[in-house]
């Protein structure tokens, strides 16, 4: 497991370590959701959401399939949305927050454009591991960098 763990790490460095070149050299700064079936390693974008759910961190959250198409959980309290946009067009490995009801919400299907959906980031490893899950599960969500 060790090992694997090694090898997921330093594949999600060297796919970030890509897109941050690709955006003018700055790496984003990525988390990591740990849960039994796998691990998601997301690469946040630089907004006042994804700043204030890394203000949490460490945190573990219960999670569930909603609609066939994402899992939804609840952080302790709504994220300060500040400058983030208020809507996005969901992919999959789309991290998400939806502002109305105030949970996070990880697409592992694409789905339609949503007011009220604000980005977080996207998965850079692991969308596979997370579309495998059934039921709810808990997931312990970290700051990787």
């Amino acid at each position: 497991m060790l090992k694997r763990n090694l090898i997921m790490t330093l594949i999600a460095g060297f796919i970030l370590s890509t897109y941050g070149n690709a955006q003018g050299g700055e790496e984003p700064t990525t988390i990591r959701l740990v849960f039994e079936g796998g691990e998601l390693v997301v690469a946040l974008e630089d907004n006042a959401a994804s700043r204030d759910l890394l203000s949490m961190l460490p945190l573990t959250l219960t999670f569930e399939d909603y609609n066939g198409t994402e899992k939804i959980a609840y952080p302790p309290r709504k994220l300060n949305l500040g400058d983030a946009p208020d809507r996005c067009d969901p992919e999959e490995g789309s991290f998400t927050y939806y502002a109305p009801w105030g949970n996070l919400a990880i697409f592992y299907r694409d789905f339609r454009e949503s007011h009220g959906l604000v980005p977080l980031g996207n998965i850079v490893s692991g969308t596979e591991a997370l579309s495998r899950m059934e039921g709810s599960f808990s997931a312990r969500l970290e700051k990787v960098n």
